[in-house]
């Protein structure tokens, strides 16, 4: 397997190479030269596996480089029942007779985040042994990416972190999981502004190659097409939990469709990669919260990203995005996966504002299966409370986002699964108003609210980042 960027100006790589880099060269998005399939036959074959031997199987798909006994260790480690509280790692719960919950929020830091990067942080460590030398990684988060990463590699001496988050902009908890570590080669940054601001920095960062280079720079954020392997890996789980029950014959014409609360789109690109795969998914519907370009865009064709003094705080704000760096990935299949096509698009984009690709409104749905909607404040409080009065289940705002979204979308015959983004103790605010009931915080983390935090504070300037990873990175 190779990998090739979707503007067109890199060699083909190695799963190996790619996952070092982040960023393509030249400046775009690494995506596989072609995408490998997985027949009927082969699920079948895969159902009596666990998860981390069903995560060896899917990865491995990609991770072409890697031998096999390697990558079963890895996968191994990471999705062990010592990292994962839940035995069944990603478990399936029913809400009710029209939608599940696949529950993927049962890592360290309580958020879906955790299963892509408890691989990442292995692998890394893993291909830096290999090749010798150190990884600075930097990223930004809206709430649950940089705890997420910072979790899977504190331990690891050859990488240090630099996590980028707009002030004021996390819940207490969010802050809480990531302030309060105290490893040196943690580097957590609260810059003002929202969380576009700190993507651009990133990713003019990753576009500098002689800065990449000298400071040797990696990426943890959704670009990274590491991560959104793992992720393909639960859709493949999702399906075989579905159908389990369910007679051969039955299984062969099953189709189901997921609804996934979605910012920077790395979440549902995954199920895309996993339906262009064959996996059975019918529809993937994508969910926002009042930060909706990404919902406008699958409606109507046109993508029109905004300003980020028009972002919006919200109670949901993992999801306050307004620049979608993964759609990329999916914007290079739609114009049949020409790179040339890709980059004048996105010079349009860069001196327009805005993407028309309204005459592809029908493929969008017909052929991609994509589908979408927003929710609101208020939308997500009804969800919260509706889901814990009525079924007993209680949930997180963004997954109220999807649970909101997903009853739109039901169809006779098709089961609905939604991705579960996070526990309800990380937004504890909005579920006390909803239900009353303060969530209750996992035993094992509780002293984190009261823990010192360490944070550096940040102008929105990617010249004093610059000057700051350049004074702390591992060399």
């Amino acid at each position: 397997m190779r990998y090739i960027s979707t503007r067109g100006g890199m060699d083909p790589a190695t799963f190996s190479e790619v996952l070092i880099e982040g960023l393509a060269p030249d400046g775009g998005l690494v995506v596989p030269e072609t995408m490998p399939t997985i027949t009927r036959e082969q699920l079948e074959a895969w159902r009596a596996l666990d998860y981390h031997s069903l995560a060896a199987e899917v990865i491995g798909l990609f991770a072409t480089d890697i031998p096999t006994p390697d990558l079963t260790a890895m996968v191994a480690r990471a999705y062990s029942t010592d990292r994962f509280v839940d035995d069944a790692i990603v478990p399936l719960t029913q809400i009710d007779d029209d939608v599940s919950l696949l529950g993927l929020s049962e890592g360290p830091t309580l958020a879906f985040k955790d299963i892509a990067m408890q691989f990442l942080g292995e692998v890394v460590e893993y291909v830096l042994q290999r090749k010798g030398g150190t990884l600075n990684i930097v990223g930004a988060t809206s709430g649950d990416t940089g705890s997420a990463a910072e979790y899977a590699f504190r331990d690891k001496d050859s990488v240090a972190v630099f996590m980028l988050s707009p002030k004021g902009r996390m819940s207490d908890f969010q802050r809480a999981q990531m302030y309060s570590l105290t490893e040196p080669t943690i580097h957590n940054i609260a810059m003002e502004g929202v969380f576009d601001d700190a993507q651009n920095h990133i990713k003019a960062l990753a576009g500098d190659l002689d800065f990449k280079r000298r400071y040797r720079l990696g990426a943890v954020n959704s670009i990274n097409l590491g991560r959104v392997t793992a992720q393909i890996v639960y859709y493949v789980w999702a399906f075989l939990r579905l159908t389990d029950a369910l007679s051969p014959e039955q299984r062969e014409s099953f189709e189901f469709s997921v609804t996934v609360p979605s910012g920077n789109f790395g979440n549902i690109l995954a199920g895309h990669f996993a339906k262009s795969m064959g996996v059975p998914v019918r529809r993937l519907i994508l969910a926002s919260n009042e930060n909706n370009v990404l919902d406008e865009f699958f409606r109507t064709g046109i993508y029109r990203p905004r300003a980020s003094e028009n972002t919006y705080l919200t109670s949901s704000p993992s999801m306050d995005i307004s620049k979608a760096s993964n759609l990329e990935r999916f914007i290079f299949d739609l114009v049949g996966r020409d790179g040339l096509r890709l980059r004048e698009a996105w010079a349009i984009l860069d001196a327009s504002g805005e993407l028309d690709f309204s005459d592809h409104k029908d493929a969008l749905r017909d052929i991609y299966g994509f589908a979408s909607g927003s929710s609101t404040h208020d939308d997500r409080v009804a969800t919260i409370r509706e889901t814990f009065e009525d079924h007993g289940v209680l949930i997180d705002p963004h997954t109220a986002d999807g649970v909101k979204v997903a009853r739109e979308h039901l169809e006779d015959g098709v089961p609905m699964l939604v991705l579960e983004t996070a526990k309800p103790a990380k937004f504890s605010e909005i579920v006390i108003e909803a239900t009353g009931k303060d969530p209750e915080i996992p035993e094992h983390l509780q002293y984190l609210l009261s823990a010192e935090q360490r944070v550096v504070e940040m102008a929105n300037d990617e010249q004093a980042l610059r000057d700051y990873v350049a004074e702390h990175a591992l060399l």
